[in-house]
């Protein structure tokens, strides 16, 4: 006899106004190009695959999508049957975790967790395809444009301009102004206005004396270290003529990125016992003991290849990462062999398949019974 069977899914539950939501950023993302909502979706998932994911469809984008929240909202199951749950949703074409790479301040890179959800079942080709555009969506985003940084509003410590007070109304006594808080610039008394202006002073008879420097003004680094180099060693000792003349070989030096210590120690390390011509011997030392010149910080050296991020897929069930292609199924290889097992071997029999075992068994009591 034929036995009718009735769906036993179970009433998906309201999502609760409270459901927490991920950091921005992460959490949940919806698939494009997807059907309508329908009584019928997921019909083909067994009891608890169903229940899960129509709690799942009807979450907003960027809700949190971790098994331990999830659980927390879904009482009839644990953590590890929502584990299973997803697993088997990522296999039937619904569900994919993602890690994408996220470019932040100069060279630092960071990464971000998604969950991307379809309704409609995808093929692994529809996932591999989608993500990789979802690649280069990312990586061609514009950055913030340089206007926008220069419209930002002054920082607190950066006090605003007052505006110059309001004239006095005609009629009325104007009451004196407040003394400022700040001390006033003190007046030299030539400026004080009760006294005579003061005549301008001829100079005297005979040269006006220069203004002494410094020793050493207006020299470059690159001169004041070949300047003291007969200071280190009396052998070294150079006129001034001679560091002017060696002042450009010594400056190359640290224009590639040297200190004059280290350009100091270069010239007097290992010194001959005596020193014929520290002109001609300097000269030797700077050019044949010249360091490299080293890329700036921050830049590759040329021909270098740039690392590039790519979007990986995390696996549903050990959140192994990977590229798409070598995750069919959001799944890794021992995964994925793992719950081909479990499927082929461990599945639970189809409620119409126990119907039938019942209904046969019933049978065969009966053709038993005395007559």
């Amino acid at each position: 006899m034929a036995t009718q069977h009735h769906s036993s899914a179970l009433r998906v539950p309201a999502v609760s106004p409270a459901y927490p939501m991920a950091k921005p950023g992460y959490g949940k993302r919806s698939a494009p190009d997807q059907r309508p909502r329908t009584r019928d979706d997921f019909a083909l998932l067994p009891t608890r695959e169903r229940y899960v994911a129509g709690f799942v469809d009807h979450l907003p984008d960027g809700a949190a999508m971790s098994v331990k929240t999830l659980a927390k909202q879904l009482p009839l199951y644990g953590q590890q049957a929502i584990s299973t749950s997803l697993t088997a949703l990522s296999v039937a074409g619904h569900l994919r975790r993602v890690r994408c790479p996220v470019t932040g301040t100069g060279d630092e890179t960071r990464w971000v967790f998604r969950t991307f959800w379809s309704r409609t079942a995808r093929d692994n080709e529809w996932w591999n395809t989608y993500l990789a555009t979802e690649q280069a969506t990312a990586t061609a985003a514009p950055t913030p444009a340089a206007s926008a940084l220069d419209t930002a509003p002054p920082p607190p410590w950066v006090p605003a301009e007052e505006p110059p007070p309001p004239p006095a109304p005609e009629g009325h006594d104007a009451e004196p102004a407040p003394e400022p808080t700040a001390v006033p610039q003190q007046r030299t008394p030539a400026q004080t206005p009760d006294a005579a202006p003061t005549p301008p002073q001829l100079p005297a008879q005979g040269p006006v004396p220069a203004t002494p420097q410094a020793p050493g003004a207006g020299r470059s680094p690159a001169y004041l270290a070949l300047a003291r180099l007969g200071r280190q060693d009396h052998r070294l000792t150079l006129s001034a003529d001679d560091c002017t003349t060696l002042e450009p070989q010594a400056a190359e030096w640290l224009a590639r990125g040297v200190s004059t210590d280290y350009l100091t120690h270069a010239l007097t390390a290992g010194l001959p016992a005596q020193v014929d011509s520290p002109l001609g011997f300097v000269r030797r030392r700077l050019t044949d003991k010249i360091p490299p010149r080293l890329p700036a910080p921050g830049n590759p050296p040329p021909g270098a290849p740039t690392p590039a991020h790519h979007l990986l897929v995390e696996c549903t069930d050990c959140r192994r990462p990977g590229p798409p292609q070598a995750l069919p199924d959001g799944l890794c290889r021992p995964c994925r062999e793992a719950h081909s097992g479990s499927v082929d071997g461990e599945s639970s029999p189809h409620p119409a398949e126990i119907a039938d075992v019942k209904a046969h068994m019933s049978n065969l009591r009966g053709l038993l019974k005395p007559v």
